[in-house]
């Protein structure tokens, strides 16, 4: 078990607090080279969480706290004294809960607990080192407000987690009164429903909050990068980090008295041989076909762990399909687009491409909803003739759900201005602009580039072509690119 903790120690070491072997001074590098933004980024992008959890967590409670008030409603119909025992005091704390998170600004140690974030980790290290001070030097600006924010973040965190746990407390005693009594699972089984996908989606966002904050930008990776190259940043970080208080490190980890009675690795190697020679002739083929299984296995039960919410200790299996958009903000929930179309008068030069934009806002995981514009670019006559002109503009409206695959069906309405103009003044006579109702299949193909995530063939019928005077293009194809 010594050996086993200490290689988890030399493997945690290495992967987070890694050392630089450069020719430079006793005291590492100049800190006048610390990115000095790096703390206001820091305090804003806290600050910006903070709020962000703070709003979230008492939406969640006032939305618990309001289903459970139905609930009392529903069930006080047949037994009163059962609705008051379960419900009576539910209501209160929850609003003891928004108080408290709304409130609290004290700024208090974080225990390490469920699945370790070394960029949280880190960053409050940073914190803290800084804070003590660099012997001959002057403190950064920013420092105070930066240290006093991430202490605000981390009680909210705190907070944040207890309001997740009595909410998850109280749909298990819901639940397990519900199993008690089957007879009031059809009056009290839907409004359960909601409070159970209510709970699920808090504990998503908390989680996300988490994921953002662990989540470091250019500037925050500098910084750590930056302060990495301190041989005195390297060992406060050994005793004060919060993977060094979870193995207890001693005081000299890392020097041959730290190292002093520990088995070595042809100590444990004679071992396991003696062990496998006990086993007779088959010995070695059976600890090999154990050890091949063993990480089969092992590897199965990573895959379902990061499936259900990437190692984490407080994984919540949804009795209902989630939608993982629901806990995302607007902003991150927005998809740009951009695409094109031809429409061609002879066998070898387009006359008209539509160029359009577009924004929408992914709904679920396979329906989004937006709008657009396009703008009509003229090409002329002929190859033999080529003349750049303005043929129209277009707003568009479009609505995507997928059906299987990669295959959607989608649909819109659109306005579009198909005369030729000179100046933005001559679109405002609504009498030329015509209407379309498209209905049509898209096939999205995976393009593996930093800009464009998503290529859309998108076939369409105009359904209102056929009352156009003149008769505009009934089957019209594009193609798009999302961003």
């Amino acid at each position: 078990m010594r050996l086993l903790r200490t290689a988890i120690l030399l493997l945690f070491n290495s992967l987070f607090y890694p050392c630089y072997a450069q020719d430079q001074l006793a005291d590492g590098p100049d800190i006048v080279h610390f990115p000095s933004r790096f703390l206001h980024r820091m305090q804003s992008k806290t600050a910006d969480l903070d709020q962000q959890l703070t709003r979230q967590t008492e939406k969640y409670l006032q939305r618990m706290a309001h289903r459970e008030a139905r609930l009392q409603k529903k069930l006080a119909k047949v037994d009163s004294t059962a609705a008051n025992n379960l419900f009576g005091n539910s209501t209160k704390q929850y609003l003891a809960l928004a108080q408290k998170i709304r409130k609290d600004t004290s700024g208090r140690a974080v225990d390490l607990s469920g699945e370790y974030q070394p960029y949280i980790d880190s960053l409050g290290g940073i914190l803290k080192f800084m804070k003590q001070g660099v012997p001959g030097r002057q403190a950064l600006s920013g420092l105070p407000d930066a240290a006093r924010q991430w202490e605000v973040l981390q009680a909210k965190m705190q907070d944040a987690d207890q309001a997740k746990a009595f909410i998850q407390q109280r749909k298990q005693q819901i639940g397990d009164y519900i199993k008690q009594h089957i007879n009031l699972s059809g009056l009290l089984g839907h409004q359960y429903a909601a409070l159970n996908q209510e709970a699920y989606y808090y504990a998503q966002q908390v989680r996300q909050y988490k994921e953002m904050l662990n989540s470091p930008d250019k500037l925050e990776r500098q910084a750590l990068s930056t302060l990495q190259k301190f041989p005195a940043f390297q060992a406060f970080m050994k005793q004060n980090s919060q993977l060094a208080g979870l193995f207890n490190l001693p005081g000299n980890y890392g020097s041959p008295e730290g190292l002093a009675g520990l088995q070595t690795r042809d100590q444990v190697a004679a071992l396991i041989q003696q062990q496998v020679a006990a086993g007779g002739p088959g010995g070695q083929a059976a600890l090999q076909s154990n050890l091949q299984s063993a990480q089969s296995q092992l590897d199965g039960y990573k895959d379902k762990l990061n499936k259900l919410g990437a190692g984490s200790g407080d994984i919540d299996m949804p009795d209902f399909k989630p939608n993982n958009q629901k806990t995302k903000t607007f902003w991150r929930r927005l998809e740009y687009g951009a695409n094109f179309q031809t429409t061609r008068n002879n066998y070898l030069f387009p006359t008209v491409s539509d160029l359009g934009l577009s924004i929408g806002y992914k709904l679920s995981e396979g329906s989004t909803v937006g709008v657009g514009a396009s703008y009509k670019l003229g090409w002329g006559n002929g190859i033999q003739h080529i003349a750049l002109s303005s043929q129209g503009v277009g707003l568009r409206s479009f609505i995507d759900i997928k059906i299987k695959g990669s295959f959607s069906a989608t649909g819109g309405f659109e306005y579009n201005y198909t005369t030729p103009f000179r100046s933005f003044q001559q679109i405002s006579h609504l009498t030329y602009w015509t209407r379309s109702c498209l209905v049509g299949i898209s096939k999205t193909v995976s393009v593996k580039s930093r800009v464009f995530k998503k290529t859309k063939l998108q076939l369409f019928w105009d359904l209102l072509s056929y009352q156009q005077i003149p008769k505009t293009q009934p089957i019209i194809f594009r193609i798009g690119y999302n961003f």
